[in-house]
């Protein structure tokens, strides 16, 4: 029974929590940047480079002749998709830099926050407690202690 109450406690923690919400966002903003890469940034980089289309772009291994990915694929024809790899890599590289920004911008916020803790408390020198930089007593352990910070 300790094993059921143990998986139990572990499932319905809030980090596992936050983990499948975040997983569930995370397939959504997949999508989002799929269609990102496939409808936006690829028929512009394709016309810049003569009217490519990426999607499209295979070679058959067994040397047959195919003008679309599509019929090859009916046909049954054995593929090598470089077109499709190219868009797996730009829309990685969108996801990536996606959440560089974020992290970027989270590391910042938590910096920030940290100075402003830095700043508005001290250790006491008896217990070590944190207690306000303008203290004259140790709330924990009530000794004197001096004004400077």
């Amino acid at each position: 029974m300790g094993f059921v109450k143990e998986f139990k406690d572990f499932a319905v923690k809030g980090n596992v929590v936050d983990l499948a919400f975040a997983v569930i966002i995370g397939a959504a903003f997949g999508k989002i940047v799929d269609s990102l890469v496939k409808d936006i940034l690829m028929p512009p980089l394709g016309l810049l480079m003569g009217g490519l289309d990426f999607s499209n772009h295979f070679v058959t291994l067994k040397g047959q002749k195919f003008a679309t990915l599509a019929e090859a694929q009916a046909a049954g024809a054995v593929t090598l998709n470089y077109g499709l790899f190219l868009n797996a890599i730009v829309s990685f590289l969108v996801v990536a830099f996606a959440i560089f920004l974020i992290v970027r911008r989270l590391n910042a916020s938590a910096r920030r926050d940290a100075v402003a803790v830095v700043a508005t408390t001290r250790a006491c020198p008896e217990c070590l407690s944190d207690i306000p930089s303008e203290a004259k007593r140790c709330k924990y352990c009530a000794v004197t202690v001096s004004s400077r910070a």
